[in-house]
């Protein structure tokens, strides 16, 4: 029997997660994996020239009750939402970011983490990049990683433009033919967030993602990461 696995997903945004590795995090689910997503950034506000919760109080409301239906079509066992500055995450301290996660990963003791590309556009996700490699730096005797893969995501991983950031070139591919379904509902939750074709954000653009990363591997649809770490115990 399959040893069951602790994966923590680490995503800027509401939406994040599902773009990036939604239809993995319904696989881990279905096989029994207890699975949590943590989601930094509050989503919304970076929409006006000055960072106004109140004024996004209700659309902050409506995002965080479509992660919940999101998450929840997904199986995972928890979903934490915290209130980091939308887009501006590169206002705080990089230590205080590092220190925040360092506690996730303490609290969940993950074999896995998935998080963000550091090529990305979007500056949220590479400060969250970066934190999440330092805070998962192998240091004897608290180190609880063994498994470290970025994902990509749409609108935000294929905008960067040539030789300002490390490209996304996958080396690790995960069949999703079976949960494809699940991510794309688990997005149409999101509809704030996701738009219509033919952005990239949007659903048709997603799926067509997931096929041409499943005909990258040989089948009908898939997610793609680079592996940054692979511990063999």
């Amino acid at each position: 029997m399959k040893q069951k696995q602790k994966i923590l997903v680490i995503a800027a945004h509401p939406d994040d997660e599902v773009l990036g590795c939604g239809g993995t995090i319904a696989k881990h689910a279905i096989s029994g994996d207890n699975v949590h997503i943590v989601i930094l950034a509050e989503g919304m506000t970076s929409r006006s020239k000055k960072r106004d919760r109140e004024r996004f109080k209700a659309e902050l409301q409506n995002l965080s009750k479509s992660a919940k239906t999101a998450n929840d079509i997904l199986g995972v066992n928890s979903l934490k939402l915290m209130d980091f500055p939308d887009n501006r995450i590169d206002s705080l301290d990089r230590l205080d970011v590092i220190k925040t996660i360092e506690e996730l990963v303490n609290e969940y003791k993950p074999d896995i983490l998935y998080t963000h590309h550091i090529g990305d556009v979007n500056i949220d996700h590479r400060r969250i990049h970066e934190a999440v490699v330092t805070a998962c730096r192998p240091i004897p005797g608290n180190h609880f990683v063994k498994q470290l893969l970025f994902f990509e995501t749409a609108s935000s991983t294929e905008y960067q433009v040539s030789g300002s950031a490390p490209p996304f070139v996958p080396n690790w591919f995960v069949d999703i033919t079976n949960t494809l379904d699940r991510k794309l509902r688990a997005l149409e939750a999101y509809d704030s967030e996701m738009r219509t074709w033919p952005h990239a954000r949007s659903i048709k653009a997603v799926e067509y993602l997931a096929h041409w990363r499943g005909a990258n591997i040989g089948v009908e649809a898939a997610e793609a990461f680079i592996l940054g770490r692979n511990i063999e115990k």
